[in-house]
């Protein structure tokens, strides 16, 4: 199995920030402007415009038929109540997510690999959405555009947030949305209550190491996903996640896994646990030697959870994890 790609970092641009995102929300009319595109089985005449990685994109007011090429997409949709008729699967082992819950991805059509989509099986859904991101998608936008109104934000992973905007603004969920982000905050503002208080989180040092087929052991910086939901908590962050390239993280190998020693260490494998090193690494003296292991601070997570969800439902499940981890 392949490496996942590192493109889960990136700096939202400027077109993505969260008050753009809202504020393009008003309906327009159903011609046809920049960046749009011939709808195949849309059914409304009523459109709003979005901004987007690509430019402006009109979309309908109201989607029915939505088409979804990666996890956070996946995430933000079913979060704000939209079930998508297709979606791209994580990879070829675990298809969907399997932390979503059952009933929300049954009947979600399966369009193929989520870096190699099936354009063939997305068009035979007759979408009226599309949404994926450039960073992953960006060399089939004209293809995509020509099925449906293809709304792309310009990166994943560290600017989540700013992109459940634009998908909620392309969803018509601006409302929802806002409900969704006022309760992430209340419940970050629980768990680091119950972890004691702002200033005993901030004092906890938390690592996120990840052992990766066919690549080294990332100890992850502060711009990605997960570094973001434990920032939000306000926990510390050991001075190695500064050392991280691009922010996103340091790589290291086995022979150096104690540089990712803090008060705390969650650690998650993608692929096999022998080919990602996962297996010899937590077995050995330097491991077992860390402050974390020696205290019972070392906690295995799921990946697809921490790593692949990110979305707010993920966030959610993190959150509860972080707090009955911690506030032992």
């Amino acid at each position: 199995m392949p490496a996942p790609l590192r493109d889960r970092r990136g700096v939202a641009a400027a077109s993505l920030a969260v008050t753009a995102a809202l504020a393009l929300s008003a309906c327009g009319s159903s011609d046809s402007g920049s960046g749009s595109a011939p709808v195949s089985g849309a059914t409304s005449s009523s459109t709003h415009t979005v901004n987007t990685a690509m430019g402006h994109v009109k979309v309908p007011a109201a989607p029915e038929r939505v088409v979804v090429l990666d996890t956070a997409e996946l995430d933000s949709a079913l979060t704000l109540g939209v079930k998508p008729v297709g979606a791209t699967h994580a990879d070829a082992d675990s298809g969907f997510l399997s932390y979503l819950p059952e009933d929300q991805v049954a009947g979600i059509e399966d369009v193929g690999a989520m870096m190699t989509p099936n354009l063939e099986s997305i068009a035979a859904l007759k979408p009226d959405l599309i949404l994926t991101s450039k960073i992953r998608h960006g060399d089939k936008y004209d293809e995509l555009s020509k099925i449906a109104p293809t709304v792309m934000t310009e990166n994943t992973g560290y600017t989540w947030k700013e992109n459940f905007q634009v998908h909620a603004n392309a969803l018509g969920k601006v409302p929802e949305a806002e409900k969704v982000i006022a309760g992430y905050d209340a419940r970050t503002a629980e768990v680091t209550e119950a972890l004691g208080g702002k200033e005993k989180a901030a004092a906890t040092e938390v690592n996120m190491v990840r052992f990766v087929e066919g690549a080294d052991i990332r100890i992850y910086g502060r711009q990605n996903y997960i570094a973001t939901i434990l920032a939000d908590v306000g926990l510390g962050r050991p001075a190695v996640v500064d050392k991280a390239e691009d922010g996103f993280s340091y790589d290291v190998s086995p022979e150096k896994i104690d540089l990712a020693d803090a008060d705390a260490v969650f650690h998650s494998t993608y692929g096999d646990a022998e080919k990602s090193k996962e297996k010899q690494t937590v077995g050995s003296g330097l491991w077992k030697n860390m402050s974390a292991v020696k205290n019972g601070k070392v906690f295995p997570v799921e990946d697809e959870l921490w790593i692949q969800g990110i979305g707010y439902t993920a966030a959610g499940k993190i959150l509860d994890e972080l707090q009955a981890d911690l506030a032992k």
